[in-house]
């Protein structure tokens, strides 16, 4: 099993022969299959993977890409941060994984990450631990139940009494009696994904004390039904507030078998392996989100992502119809008045020190973009937010800038992943101290 690491954008060799640091050729072409099959794999998986034939290029998604006898993993890219070490790889995926806990609600806990970060192999030997280790957890607390319909012939009557099936199958049999009742069960559609996710990733694991934790819970959930990758009834689940420290796991479920973040839709005829992948513009931004409505909430604040839905033009005429709507990536709202405070984007991507760049290597159509929501929700605060990196100094990144010909003014922040929330929140928090009370 050849198992690579390289940043967002990132080369990786492909070989005439097997060696080291780099894909044979059947191996590249296996990995580009698995990103054209990947819903977020785009014309033909370029935005996961290039091909230029002596080696491939990642494009902005992080996470795992798996196939057939290899696998490469993916990191985000900010600082100057050496992967082809060890403990440059464990820094950098610890970093991912605390992203990946808050934004998509996996519940894992600080101390959990950093331990597991230092443990693992992959990400991917990551996320299955904290699987089973969950899962086993609450298994031995007992396994939620649900009261389901069951048919059956009794010699005595149980539930109502199905009249057609009596009178035909059973017209001869008096001391037969054909039954229809609810029973108390744990055949629900909850653990029947449960576990179709232990026994898909029972196939990946490759830690012994993981194997053995899997194997467990295949011997504990014995009595659920089998059912099929794509027959599971994802639309069937509830969760409510008597079993909601399932959601978690139901989330970490969805992760692993339906193979996207964003999309919904899965192709079960996509390559062997399991193939976790982020986009990072969209993870960096729900991870600023959470974290954010975090901080401001005992400020009096809202706050509300891809929201707004205004839209930025109207036809002239009796008609009237409204075009291009806008999805401004954060809004910031006063909570008695519901008047937005302030408009954020976030962007993953590198800023520039004023001496490479007086601009600060800012995109003028995001520029532009900030100017449009201003006018559309009449906000006079834009906010631009940029992961911070060593270039920028040891102090958050911070530039000021007045819109031409009004008070109304863009500010553009950068936020240090590599803190712990506790930083981040209280850096975001101090963005918004003037409109405190």
């Amino acid at each position: 099993m050849s198992h690579l690491a390289v940043s967002e954008w990132g080369r990786v060799r492909v070989l005439d022969r097997p060696g080291e640091g780099g894909f044979t050729r059947p191996q590249a072409n296996a990995l580009i299959d698995a990103a054209r099959a990947h819903p977020l794999g785009g014309d033909e998986g370029t935005t996961i993977l290039r091909d230029h034939f002596r080696h491939l290029t990642a494009g902005q998604m992080v996470g795992v890409i798996a196939a057939p006898g290899c696998s490469l993993e993916i990191f985000p890219k900010i600082d100057p941060l050496d992967t082809a070490s060890v403990e440059g790889r464990r820094t950098v995926r610890e970093r991912l994984v605390r992203m990946l806990d808050v934004a998509l609600g996996l519940d894992i806990g600080d101390g959990a990450v950093s331990a597991m970060a230092r443990q693992a192999e992959g990400l991917l030997d990551i996320l299955i631990r904290l699987f089973a280790d969950k899962l086993l957890t609450e298994a031995r607390r007992g396994f939620p139940r649900a009261y389901l319909q069951q048919e059956d012939d009794l010699p005595a009557l149980r539930g109502r009494l199905n009249v057609v099936r009596q009178f035909t199958a059973h017209a001869v049999r008096p001391d037969r009696l054909a039954c229809r009742f609810d029973a108390l069960s744990s055949d629900i559609p909850l653990l029947q994904i449960m576990k179709a996710c232990v026994l898909a990733l029972r196939r990946h694991a490759r830690a012994a004390d993981t194997v053995r934790k899997l194997d467990e819970l295949r011997f504990m959930l014995a009595d659920i039904a089998d059912v099929g990758v794509a027959a599971l009834p994802w639309g069937a689940v509830r969760i409510d507030r008597t079993h909601r420290r399932w959601e978690a796991l139901f989330g970490l479920a969805r992760l692993f078998l339906k193979r996207d973040w964003q999309a919904t839709h899965h192709d079960p005829s996509a390559g062997q392996g399991i193939t976790l992948l982020f986009p990072m513009n969209d993870l960096f931004e729900a991870y600023i989100a959470v974290l954010m409505r975090r901080s401001l909430r005992p400020g009096g604040f809202t706050v509300e992502t891809q929201g707004g839905r205004l839209f930025c033009l109207i036809e002239e005429g009796d008609q009237g119809r409204r075009r291009f709507q806008t999805r401004p990536d954060i809004i910031v709202r006063d909570r008695q008045s519901n008047a937005p405070i302030a408009i954020l984007d976030t962007k993953w991507k590198r800023l520039s020190p004023a001496i490479e760049d007086v601009k600060h290597g800012v995109n003028q159509t995001d520029v532009y973009q900030m100017m449009a929501y201003g006018q559309i929700y009449s906000c006079p605060d834009l906010i631009l937010i940029y992961p911070h990196h060593l270039d920028l100094g040891s102090e958050p990144f911070s530039t000021d800038y007045l819109v031409n010909g009004n008070t109304d003014r863009l500010h553009l922040r950068s936020v240090d992943v590599a803190q712990r929330e506790v930083g981040i929140m209280a850096s975001l928090a101090a963005m918004f101290q003037r409109w405190k009370p």
